[in-house]
């Protein structure tokens, strides 16, 4: 069972690859890796055709070496991964937050949005239900950290972070690259905790092999 895993931050492949490895280990992941969208969305301030382009191009690479589901993994590329969903509709094409918001909304109605990527903040609250509230709140500095190899650093700031959201019913961690930080997060605030990658090999799992 070939996965796709397409990032466009360089910090996703672990945390998908360590879910896999405890919820699914018979699946065998591919990554594909453009770090460059990340940087250009961050530059341009907005979502582009020629990022979509550059979506459906590496889409149909995953799909032309075999690969029987595609995850994407960064949370600001919404309309580009709904592109792909159309142009690929006989395979599951997930987004990245789409299982985890599934799993949220059966959790409780205010749901905390912990992110370490800005645009995130911007992209994802729409993709929840009506009648949820969702209380966005960044994580100033937690990506720099991790970016600069200061994982502690990172998951002290989420951590920090997260202590706005003490009013929700759980907290939903945006990025792929916070899942490491979900132990740190739950510590500091005594909420159940989701993370998009575990969500997301639930839902694959569930979808694939039955």
């Amino acid at each position: 069972m070939r996965l796709a895993l397409i990032h466009a931050l360089r910090h996703s492949p672990p945390p998908i690859e360590a879910a896999l490895a405890r919820l699914w280990p018979e699946a065998r992941p591919m990554n594909l890796l453009d770090d460059s969208l990340s940087a250009d969305l961050a530059r341009d301030g907005a979502l582009t055709p020629d990022m979509t382009e550059r979506f459906q191009a590496l889409a149909d690479y995953a799909v032309g070496t075999g690969a029987r589901g595609i995850l994407f993994t960064c949370s600001a590329f919404g309309p580009c991964i709904e592109a792909v969903a159309a142009r690929h509709a006989a395979l599951p094409v997930l987004k990245p937050n789409e299982a985890m918001i599934e799993e949220a909304a059966a959790t409780g109605r205010r749901i905390g949005l912990l992110a370490t990527f800005a645009p995130t903040l911007d992209s994802m609250p729409p993709e929840f239900p009506p009648g949820l509230e969702v209380v966005p709140c960044l994580a100033e500095g937690a990506l720099a950290a991790l970016d600069a190899g200061d994982t502690a650093a990172h998951d002290r700031l989420a951590a920090e972070a997260a202590r706005s959201l003490a009013g929700c019913d759980a907290i939903a961690l945006a990025q792929f690259s916070l899942a490491r930080a979900a132990p740190a997060v739950a510590a500091a605030t005594g909420l159940p905790v989701l993370t998009t990658p575990d969500s997301a090999v639930r839902k694959l799992r569930r979808l694939l092999a039955g």
